[in-house]
């Protein structure tokens, strides 16, 4: 595949897959922080046969960001990229409020210049603030936005991650109730009870939706690279 795409002057097979693909799919930049939000999303929008074209990450200066975490590595966001075979858009931002969102309209309008995607796939599980921004932004570029985790039941979503397949790792915690032996574990069934049981106890939000811990995922499900 790479070597045709290169045949047909595509410096990238995804590039390269574009071309080909049915149009009647929507071809679409992922917004992605590494975590597991960003990367569920993704994934059911790949898995309801669109194509995901690119990955753009807001890489920010600022710690206290709104919008945009300033933790993630690069090399993990471009092993994830790797994993997936899908290109890696890196956006740099100083993380100003609200002016960072003109950082992350260069990023989508790169995406669309490049890989002439149609949507944006957005991560959000509850947060208005972010979504309503990434909706902003993406009107003024003609992009429709996707987000698949919307509202969705907390509890049953950090269930379905572990059992969908995917390798989610702690990788800061900031919770009353949430220890540190608890970064760097990689969440499996009984951990993701416990973790929901220490929730109930303590009061947190169970997808540490309110910062109460931070994610990156380290395992893609099987099921994320097959066509069916």
């Amino acid at each position: 595949m790479n070597r045709l795409a290169k045949n047909n002057s595509f410096d990238h097979k995804q590039k390269y897959l574009n071309s080909l693909r049915d149009k009647s799919n929507n071809r679409l930049v992922a917004l992605t922080s590494g975590g597991k939000d960003s990367n569920a999303a993704l994934y059911r929008m790949k898995r309801r046969n669109n194509e995901i074209s690119c990955l753009l990450t807001l890489r920010s200066e600022n710690k206290d960001s709104y919008m945009f975490d300033s933790k993630k590595k690069r090399k993990d966001l471009e092993w994830q990229s790797e994993q997936l075979d899908t290109p890696l858009i890196i956006q740099e931002t100083k993380g100003q409020k609200e002016k960072e969102l003109e950082d992350l309209k260069k990023g989508l309008e790169r995406a669309i210049s490049e890989y002439n995607v149609e949507g944006v796939v957005a991560g959000a599980l509850a947060s208005t603030y972010q979504r309503d921004r990434v909706e902003k932004i993406a009107e003024e570029l003609g992009l429709k936005v996707f987000a698949p985790l919307w509202q969705q039941y907390q509890e049953n979503y950090m269930k379905w991650l572990v059992r969908e397949g995917f390798r989610v790792e702690i990788t800061d915690v900031a919770a009353r109730g949430l220890e540190k032996s608890w970064e760097r574990k990689v969440l499996d069934q009984e951990s993701v009870d416990k973790l929901i049981e220490l929730s109930r106890e303590y009061g947190f939000n169970p997808a540490g939706e309110g910062g109460e811990y931070e994610t990156k995922v380290v395992g893609f499900p099987n099921s994320m690279f097959s066509d069916e």
